[in-house]
């Protein structure tokens, strides 16, 4: 899918460092449009990048992981960034392959097995979405998580993929800051704590002293979805007990 090998993605990431997030998306548009796309969590902190994407390339296409789970604040949040910047929006679903597994265990999936309830409403779309482009643009920043202090402005993914981080050296601060010089509007939960915002049942308000991601996962050992890890790299989380065991009672079933 690339044209580029990996030892020139992390040359031009080294270039890249010291450049405005401006002008690493517009660099992006150059060289990939119109095989690019952005993916927004819509929440304040993903207001900047969308609102430098709109008036860069108004075109851009938006994907957004509509995962059944998110707030009625995120979902309207959406809809009126769309209508203010003029955006490009094309929804993500989880595949129907998974109805049926689903439909027996999805309603507290992200309580008995979360990685897994991850991958299928979001790392598995995007996987998908993203065999339609060359390029994603994401708004991932070093600041966030312990995680995300090792990413680069380029990435190079599965089959090809070159993801681009142009607000990686950004910080919370440098977010705010945007949003009052340009008047944009914040996330309507942003005001009463919750300062990362993912599903509604993975998510809580934060408390003062608290990291900004304390409310995602809160009591669990897990701190990312798995589409800024090694898990979209991989055909399914590993060692999800849950998943083998439908799989085999599904083939038994075939069988009889």
């Amino acid at each position: 899918m690339s044209a580029f090998t990996s030892l020139e993605i992390k040359q031009l990431s080294k270039k890249l460092e010291d450049q405005s997030p401006q002008q690493i998306i517009a660099w992006a548009i150059e060289t990939f449009s119109p095989q690019i796309a952005v993916s927004s969590s819509f929440q304040t902190q993903s207001v900047p990048l969308l609102h430098m994407v709109s008036k860069i390339d108004p075109e851009m296409l938006i994907f957004f992981l509509d995962t059944g789970y998110h707030f009625w604040e995120t979902l309207m949040f959406r809809e009126q960034l769309q209508r203010e910047l003029g955006l490009k929006i094309q929804n993500l679903y989880v595949d129907g392959q998974w109805k049926t597994f689903l439909s027996r265990f999805g309603r507290d999936l992200y309580e008995h097995d979360p990685d897994l309830c991850c991958y299928l409403r979001k790392v598995q779309p995007m996987q998908k979405a993203m065999k339609t482009v060359r390029a994603w643009i994401s708004g991932i920043r070093r600041d966030q998580t312990a995680t995300r202090q090792s990413a680069q402005i380029l990435e190079l993914e599965r089959e090809g993929l070159i993801k681009i981080n142009p607000l990686l050296n950004w910080t919370r601060q440098n977010v705010h800051e945007y949003i009052r010089e340009y008047n944009l509007p914040s996330h309507p939960l942003y005001e009463k704590g919750y300062r990362s915002i993912g599903c509604k049942p993975c998510t809580r308000a934060v408390i003062v002293g608290e990291d900004e991601r304390a409310g995602r996962w809160a009591g669990k050992e897990k701190t990312e979805c798995g589409l800024h890890t090694e898990m979209f790299n991989q055909d399914g989380p590993k060692n999800s007990t849950l998943l083998q065991g439908f799989i085999l009672t599904s083939n038994q079933e075939e069988t009889r």
